[in-house]
């Protein structure tokens, strides 16, 4: 018995709770090991301790239960202004983003074939015979196979004005 403490026993279930049996094998065990005397002395002063308290009806302070349900309604307050805040600023991303994108297309659109040469389009126009589409529809001498090609398409179309090459 000595080999085996009785300290187990006790860590496992209250002394209350305990069969009779057990109770017999453990005050005979704590008579003998005075370390298991201890834990047993400790078990039965906290079973002592446990029944005394245990009629007792604590009653909250005045006014608890307004107070926890104020403080509840403040963090669902705080949680949904802290919803709104994210969402606003996911929002302010997006728009930012889009804004950019928008001045980003306007550049593009606007500065950059301004800074192009204006002279490709008429020395295009020069290199290649030009063609009006009185021409095309009575000549058909330029037209191969009753299709005209692409160069011909943009000539007749995007004709250059005399003076804007120079």
């Amino acid at each position: 018995m000595k080999e085996k403490h009785i300290t187990e026993i006790l860590e496992q279930s209250p002394l209350a709770s305990l069969s009779e049996a057990e109770l017999a094998l453990v005050r005979a065990h704590a008579a003998e090991c005075p370390e298991c005397r201890r834990a047993y002395e400790a078990s039965q002063l906290s079973s002592a301790l446990l029944r005394e308290r245990a009629g007792e009806v604590f009653e909250p302070p005045p006014f608890f239960q307004t107070r926890v349900l104020a403080a509840l309604r403040e963090r669902r307050a705080a949680e949904e202004t802290n919803v709104f805040a994210r969402l606003w600023k996911a929002t302010g991303a997006l728009v930012a983003s889009m804004a950019a994108t928008v001045a980003m297309l306007a550049v593009l659109t606007f500065v950059v074939p301004s800074t192009q040469p204006a002279d490709t389009s008429a020395e295009y126009a020069t290199a290649a015979s030009t063609y009006s589409a009185d021409e095309l529809l009575l000549n058909g001498s330029d037209v191969t196979n009753d299709r005209l090609t692409d160069e011909q398409v943009l000539t007749t179309l995007y004709e250059p004005d005399e003076g804007a090459g120079r």
